[in-house]
């Protein structure tokens, strides 16, 4: 494992290395990022689901173990992910080797393919395949999009911080691992423990809530709105509480 000071070298080093990646590999990338978000929680549904509403604990547990694999796809084979971009772009912000024009531009495409490649799965895999339009499944779609959406925008806002504090940990850990083994259990458990909480992820919603809606469920107007909020704490949670503090706590004296 690396020293804490290796590793913020290493996320400052990843974060300039995805801003000067062409357009065209930024969207390419992105659209896969959602959509190998998309498919860790289509997994999470059709596990879950299938345990059943008499052991909800057990059932949010499981279907958590299997939803890292998206993350850890994403890192390990290639992919672009706003939330993790928040993190370690945000890192070579502070370290001032980008500018903010840079960020903000990197934030809006990869959030743009993103959505595109998580919704994209959602109306593919889940409403035509119909992983996520029949009998249990389902139902589970339903009452998970409903759970987030009964949150006011205050607390997914809150709640978008502490799952992207995790991720953005995951990542860290990541960076600093030396070896396959070493990585993918650096992002498994801080990314499974989010899941398990409850905490909402801005991506993984694009996949949820519009797989609710292609069933008939609620709307994109509510979907909106659910994902602003979460979106809005990502950010916090990933620049602020990881990269920030690092970039605070590890700087030269």
């Amino acid at each position: 494992m690396l020293t804490p000071n290796e590793i913020i070298e290493k996320t400052i080093a990843v974060g300039i290395a995805k801003v000067r990646k062409s357009i065209e590999a930024k969207l390419l990338l992105g659209f896969t990022g959602g959509a190998m978000i998309a498919l860790g929680y289509l997994a999470y549904i059709r596990v879950s689901a299938s345990i059943g509403q008499d052991l909800p604990s057990i059932a949010s547990l499981i279907g958590a173990s299997v939803f890292p694999i998206g993350l850890i796809v994403i890192l390990m084979a290639g992919g672009e992910l706003v939330t993790g971009n928040m993190m370690a772009v945000s890192s070579a912000f502070f370290k001032k080797k980008i500018s903010l024009r840079e960020l903000l531009a990197n934030w809006m495409i990869i959030t743009a393919a993103n959505v595109t490649g998580a919704i994209f799965a959602a109306y593919t895999f889940g409403h035509l395949v119909g992983l996520t339009s029949t009998g249990i499944y389902q139902q589970q779609v339903v009452l998970l999009a409903e759970q987030k959406l009964d949150s006011s925008f205050f607390q997914s806002f809150l709640s978008g911080i502490g799952c992207n504090w995790f991720v953005g940990i995951a990542l860290w850990l990541c960076y600093g691992a030396k070896d396959a083994i070493g990585k993918i259990v650096s992002v498994w458990f801080p990314v499974m423990v989010f899941v398990v909480i409850g905490f909402q992820h801005s991506v993984a919603n694009c996949f949820l809530i519009p797989a609710a809606i292609f069933e008939g469920y609620y709307s994109w107007g509510i979907f909106l709105q659910n994902f602003i909020a979460v979106f809005l704490g990502n950010i916090i949670g990933g620049s602020i509480f990881v990269a920030g503090v690092y970039h605070i706590s590890l700087k030269e004296k």
